[in-house]
């Protein structure tokens, strides 16, 4: 147990080049200006990893890395992130997850785990107190995440036993391919391919009971008290956690945030109720599945019972990306299609964001003549039409037929059938999640500039704030969606210095207890002398390593760019005829960061305020 409480205070390091295990202290220094999470992995992999680091080559450095919180009863604080240099989009990788994985494997010993080199023959990584072994996997080769879960569970004994494992998908180097644990996902931006560079099919975590040691116990449990207490009374908690994340599709149907027919549909789309939050709840929805130490529970099981997508018994119910990705993006109101359709993804090991758009992207490429079934292996992606998703799906995760092309993402697709990047819903090589932005401005700068890890709703989820989160602490205030003057571009830039915490702290975003009670969190746990501007000073610090990192990689402002298929005015719903000015939104954002809008060049005073400016 290291000084500084909160963490354990050793890393695992695991050479799979040379099959060496080896444990380094936790970095105290490291942990206080970043806390843990995202921010720790992206200060360190940062004198690692170069604009020259293949992704997919041993030299790429794959971290799993908990947060201060994690294992103690402080609401939605068991998640864990992964980070590496991304193999889909060449800048900041990270996606991080939520389930059991993280306390258990502070249970054993660690905050985190090094994956450095790569295995001649597929490995595991088998994790116990006191004990870490590599392991053969050769016979989980070929299978998929739920059958790899479940052998790997069942060979150590214990039902406790927590796996983080790649499917297919992983093992093919699908550049969106996913890392799953407790049949949830961190799912984007490819760490699934790292993973599978490296040969490493998973990584098995059993740990004994430790004690979570905190600087303060009775007031931190007086914190943890008025953290839930916040948690509880909100109203998103109790939207999401009786209903889960699909309760706003009827809203967003209405008010333009919901995207349909590939980015192309304005009109109100009458299918929108037949894959709401509220139909799956009546026809679907069995119980909630909620992470550690989860007050809400927004994550469901299902079971369809009947028909052609009948299940087997309950299986994971898809999220609201999934929901649109495969119901409102193709058009199609099947929900137990897309339960199926949820299901292969989660299995095979992909990003439901990024396979469902490269899908989408057919379905408008097809449906506007512009490739025939005779690109696509002789299906026929019409819209409203599922099953040609549910075959594109099984071949991208196999690298067959078209599928080698999907695997690639969607700018591949647009290359090989000569279609203008204009028509391609992706920034940085990535497709964009689904909260239109035409229905809500602010999320313009969460798709459009790469600080955290290109095109990304949980770093800054303007559409949350609209729903009145109360971070009025921090600076953060409503802004009518529509605006896109300085207020809504300081307002976004403010909000990702405060999700930036979130990713290192490894809170959940549906948990929104006040920033006050955050920095007595830190105070009672770690012992860190911390108010509301040392908070923002450790949020800005977080977030403008990931944009240092960036830059490294070779990013320019010239890349901080947005489609126009994305921008283009639509008709019928609120936002008719809106667009956002882009251009403008992008240059008081650069005016309020002090950053160099032709250079890309940061404010050296900044940095140096930041404890940053050696870099």
């Amino acid at each position: 147990m290291g000084t500084l409480k909160g963490f354990v205070g050793k890393i695992l390091t695991v050479n799979l080049s040379n099959s060496e295990i080896s444990e380094e202290l936790l970095n105290e220094e490291l942990a206080k200006d970043f806390l843990g999470g995202a921010g720790y992995c992206c200060r360190y992999l940062y004198d690692y990893i170069d604009k020259d680091t293949d992704p997919l080559s041993p030299d790429n450095i794959l971290m799993f890395m908990t947060g201060p919180f994690c294992g103690s009863t402080i609401p939605t604080s068991g998640r864990f992130v992964v980070c590496a240099k991304s193999p889909y989009t060449g800048i900041w990788g990270e996606s991080n997850c939520g389930g059991y994985f993280g306390p258990e494997l502070k249970k054993a010993g660690y905050d985190g785990i090094i994956i450095k080199g790569a295995s001649e023959n597929p490995v595991y990584l088998d994790i116990k107190e006191n004990s870490v072994e590599i392991k053969d996997a050769s016979f989980l080769r070929g299978k998929g995440i739920l059958e790899t879960s479940k052998i790997l569970k069942e060979q150590s004994g214990s039902s406790l036993t927590r796996v983080a494992c790649i499917g297919q998908a992983g093992e093919n180097l699908v550049k969106y391919a996913i890392i799953a644990s407790e049949e949830k996902a961190a799912g984007r931006t490819g760490m699934g391919a790292v993973m599978g560079s490296k040969k490493l099919k998973a990584i098995t975590v059993r740990g004994k009971k430790r004690q979570f040691e905190v600087v303060d116990s009775e007031n931190f449990k007086k914190s943890v008290q008025r953290a839930l207490n916040d948690v509880n009374k909100a109203f998103t908690s109790r939207m999401y956690g009786d209903i889960g994340t699909s309760a706003g599709i009827d809203l967003w149907n209405m008010t333009g945030e919901l995207p349909k027919k590939y980015w192309t549909l304005g009109e109100e789309w009458e299918g929108a109720y037949n894959i709401s939050g509220m139909t799956a709840l009546e026809k679907t929805i069995t119980r909630k599945y909620p992470c550690f130490s989860c007050p809400i529970g927004c994550a469901k099981k299902a079971i369809v019972r009947e028909g052609e997508y009948k299940t087997e018994g309950e299986v994971e119910a898809p999220e609201v990306e999934a929901l649109e990705g495969f119901g409102s993006m193709i058009l199609n109101d099947n929900l137990e299609s897309i339960v199926r359709a949820n299901v292969l993804c989660n299995d095979y090991g992909i990003d439901t964001i990024s396979s469902s758009s490269v899908i989408a992207f057919l379905y408008y490429l097809y449906n506007n003549d512009r490739i025939n079934s005779k690109n696509l292996d002789g299906l026929n992606p019409k819209w409203g039409d599922i099953k040609p998703a549910l075959e594109f799906i099984k071949k991208i995760s196999l690298r067959e037929g078209i599928g080698d092309l999907l695997a690639e993402g969607s700018d591949a697709v647009g290359k090989e059938f000569n279609i203008p990047q204009d028509e391609i819903a992706t920034v940085y090589g990535m497709e964009v999640p689904y909260h239109d932005l035409r229905a809500n401005f602010g999320m313009t700068i969460a798709y459009a500039i790469a600080a955290p890890r290109g095109p990304c709703h949980n770093s800054c989820d303007m559409y949350t704030i609209s729903l009145g989160i109360p971070l009025d602490q921090f600076g953060i205030k409503t802004v009518e969606r529509h605006k896109d003057d300085s207020e809504m571009a300081i307002m976004c830039a403010r909000l990702q210095d405060y999700r930036a915490l979130y990713s290192s702290l490894l809170m959940c975003n549906f948990a929104n207890p006040l920033p006050s009670i955050i920095t007595e969190l830190i105070q009672t746990c770690l012992g860190l002398n911390c108010d509301i501007e040392k908070l923002k000073i450790i949020g800005e610090r977080i977030f403008m390593i990931k944009r240092l990192f960036n830059l490294k990689m070779g990013i320019t402002p010239q890349d901080d760019k947005l489609p126009k298929i994305l921008l283009k005015p639509l008709e019928g719903t609120e936002s008719a005829g809106k667009s956002p000015n882009f251009q403008h939104l992008k240059k008081e954002y650069y005016k309020y960061r002090q950053w160099d809008l032709e250079t890309g060049n940061l404010n050296q005073e900044i940095l140096n305020r930041l404890g940053l400016g050696n870099l």
